[in-house]
């Protein structure tokens, strides 16, 4: 595994990064259709499902990057180096982060925190899930 495991500021950092480039959009979407400002569509089920898609989805387009990830230079990559494969990302996204998180009430994810900062290859709950790990592009 590469020596260089992405730690938890930056893949904090990049999830913000993702939150903000992906919300100002759609919310100028949801602008031009309904005609009023609102955010009360990405405090729902709405912006789970289409961050969900896009965590699932452009890894698998981009070799492992989504955009935060992409401008931070970390990227997700298969334990065993080989390509990403849509049932990786579908066990990372939709199983360790999505179902997981949300049958254990956030508590996964708190637990992830303390996964990243302190087991040494900075692998999370839906890493482990997934068969994948955040490294520094190289």
């Amino acid at each position: 595994m590469d020596k260089r495991a992405a730690g938890f500021g930056i893949r904090l950092i990049a999830d913000i990064l993702d939150f903000f480039i992906l919300v100002l959009p759609i919310s100028a979407v949801f602008y031009l259709i309904k005609g009023e400002y609102s955010y009360e569509w990405a405090t729902g089920w709405t912006w789970q499902i289409i961050y969900t898609l896009y965590l699932t989805f452009i890894p698998l387009l981009w070799s492992g990057y989504v955009i935060g990830k992409r401008i931070l230079k970390i990227k997700v990559k298969r334990i065993n180096e080989s390509e990403l494969t849509f049932k990786n990302m579908f066990l990372r996204e939709v199983v360790g982060k999505f179902l997981v998180m949300n049958l254990t009430f956030g508590i996964s994810a708190i637990v992830s925190v303390f996964m990243v900062v302190f087991r040494k290859d900075k692998r999370t709950v839906h890493d482990l899930i997934g068969g994948t790990y955040v490294s520094y592009d190289r």
